[in-house]
């Protein structure tokens, strides 16, 4: 059977797959993202993991045509043009391809954002903002169908992910809601990132995980509490200004702090309404593919790039 590769690179770790004609994903594994030996690193490890699916897909018997690959930062179709969080600057989308194959090279977040669209949440939904957040914070903006009307001329809309005139669209990541807060690798100061991430939140309450803060506030834990409800403030902070410029009529969070569920959209929920004094807010609801949604991303631009449908 004929399947592509699939790779979705992580701050933390690269998460890889093959799917399967319809998209399905019918093996999936992960490795670490070697972000801290630097650019050249992190690039050879992608290229290492992409000839690894292969092995692996031939000793499943199937048999691979096309790469897709979703990666972070500034993404052209033909290049990774910056990423703050490996450090590269105009990588080529041939550099980090192994193998004698095409592959598609695309953002991860948009990509991720295609998925829950096509398989997810935000199937059917107006205008979305898909919002992961792990390791960083992205955002990806899908301004809708208008119900299955045809876009007027210069209408950005019509189902698909919008990138922006260069490819910047949906860094909300490192968007400044305390302008004089704290630094970010990107150069500016008081990045939603480095409040409402999950590296932030564990990194401010010298974890580990966020998951092990989840576990400290439940026990009453104090420092914890306040570094949660922080981020809680931040991400509705803004939130509330990508609401008022996009009126999106849904959000969904996913990325690794989602799997706090409630814990996490309870408060933001709160505090988004009340910002927000003069309209309801978006819904907001939980990612339905969790942390599979960029490695599903991934798999449809291999789709993309092997001519769907596969034979």
């Amino acid at each position: 059977m004929d399947c592509v590769i699939a790779v979705d690179v992580g701050g933390t770790f690269m998460k890889g797959g093959l799917a399967a004609p319809d998209g399905a994903l019918t093996h999936t594994s992960r490795r670490p993202t070697p972000r801290t030996d630097g650019p050249s690193a992190v690039l050879a490890a992608i290229r290492a993991y992409i000839a690894a699916l292969a092995d692996d897909a031939r000793n499943f018997g199937m048999q691979p045509v096309a790469i897709g690959l979703a990666v972070p930062g500034l993404v052209t179709p033909t290049h990774a043009i910056f990423s703050a969080a490996f450090g590269w600057h105009d990588v080529t989308a041939d550099a980090f391809n192994p193998l004698d194959l095409p592959l598609a090279l695309g953002h991860d977040v948009r990509s991720a954002a295609e998925a829950e669209r096509a398989h997810g949440a935000a199937g059917g939904a107006e205008a979305t903002l898909f919002l992961p957040i792990g390791t960083g914070i992205a955002g990806a903006i899908t301004l809708g169908d208008r119900g299955g009307r045809a876009p007027e001329s210069g209408d950005v809309s019509g189902g698909a992910v919008y990138g922006g005139a260069a490819g910047w669209a949906g860094q909300i990541g490192h968007m400044p809601v305390y302008p004089d807060g704290r630094p970010c690798g990107c150069g500016q100061r008081g990045c939603l990132s480095r409040y409402a991430s999950a590296s932030a939140i564990a990194a401010q309450c010298g974890e580990t995980s966020a998951e092990a803060v989840v576990a400290r506030m439940a026990a009453g834990d104090e420092t914890a509490t306040r570094v949660w409800h922080e981020a809680a403030d931040a991400l509705a902070l803004a939130l509330a200004t990508y609401t008022l410029i996009f009126d999106p009529a849904l959000v969904v969070v996913g990325g690794g702090l989602s799997l706090a569920g409630e814990t996490l959209l309870t408060p933001v929920r709160d505090r988004l309404t009340r910002r927000l004094a003069f309209r309801p807010p978006p819904r907001l609801e939980l990612s339905r593919l969790g942390v599979h949604a960029g490695l599903m991303g991934a798999a449809l631009l291999g789709l993309r790039a092997a001519g769907r449908p596969l034979k």
